[in-house]
């Protein structure tokens, strides 16, 4: 997020050319990613190499003596262990490094988020809906359990009693939206979140057929490289291109687009970063 929304941000990948597959030895020399503990104690090691000349550093000093900041929850994702049981995961946690014991850790004490936008709802239900989140995430809720746990959901959030909830969800977060879709900032104050990228699609095709105009379709790949095959009998003709374009993979946008004008596309990855 810093490295989008900062001036000449970078992320950990870019900047310390950490390695992604990393061990406990690493050192850092090419590119790295931002969650594993194994990436925060080889950039331990890198900076007190690099730093250990210097008159004022002490050799074995955290970060070669420089600040470093984490920013992060732990109710939120932890980070995700190949084929990993949940210890594993917890073991790939920070406060799993020799590192944590060597930080401060600073807490903050106010929900900003839940108050963006909401200045018309009274400050009790705001604050009621702050504590129900905060009880979520320290496992107040749903009784015992490790892990799993059924949480009742407050009456005002859910949508009762809709013969089609997914268009009752679009009306309540995108009213009025033929007239209003053209003002810069009405699709940047709201947004559906969803848990499975099929309903993300299916709430954007409900949205799409809502908007007048001829659809436009764009599709990404209609053949298969024949370099790029690991079989020595690969067949390209098996891979129709009806086939190639209804493939759907995580982290990707669908290979088939289908756009109308006045239709807001979100650009989720920059390319260079570097410029921003």
């Amino acid at each position: 997020m810093a490295s989008l929304l900062l001036e000449d941000g970078r992320t950990a990948h870019s900047r310390f050319l950490i390695p992604i597959n990393l061990t406990e030895d690493y050192q850092c020399q090419d590119e790295a990613p931002m969650i594993h503990k194994n990436a925060f104690e080889a950039l331990d090691r890198t900076l007190n190499n690099v730093i250990t000349c210097h008159p004022g550093n002490t050799i074995g000093s955290l970060f070669g003596g420089k600040i470093v900041v984490f920013d992060g929850d732990f109710k939120q994702i932890l980070p995700v262990v190949q084929n990993g049981t949940r210890s594993d995961c917890v073991y790939a946690t920070i406060s799993s490094s020799f590192i944590w014991s060597k930080c401060k850790a600073l807490k903050l004490t106010k929900n900003m988020r839940p108050t963006l936008g909401c200045q018309s709802l009274p400050a009790r239900d705001i604050k009621e809906f702050e504590d129900w989140l905060l009880d979520i995430g320290e496992g107040n809720l749903g009784g015992s359990n490790d892990g799993e746990a059924i949480i009742q959901i407050p009456d005002d959030l859910l949508i009762q009693q809709s013969v089609d909830p997914i268009s009752d969800l679009i009306n309540f977060v995108y009213p009025s939206i033929l007239e209003r879709f053209n003002e810069v900032n009405y699709f940047q104050e709201r947004a559906i979140l969803a848990h499975l990228n099929e309903v993300v699609q299916e709430i954007n095709d409900r949205i799409l057929g809502i908007f007048p105009g001829e659809e436009m379709e764009y599709l990404s790949s209609e053949s298969v490289d024949e370099v790029e095959s690991v079989f020595e009998d690969f067949d390209p003709t098996l891979y129709s291109p009806d086939f190639l374009n209804g493939i759907k993979m995580s982290g990707f946008p669908n290979l088939r687009l289908v756009l109308k004008v006045g239709v807001p596309i979100m650009l989720l990855r920059n390319i260079n970063q570097k410029k921003g």
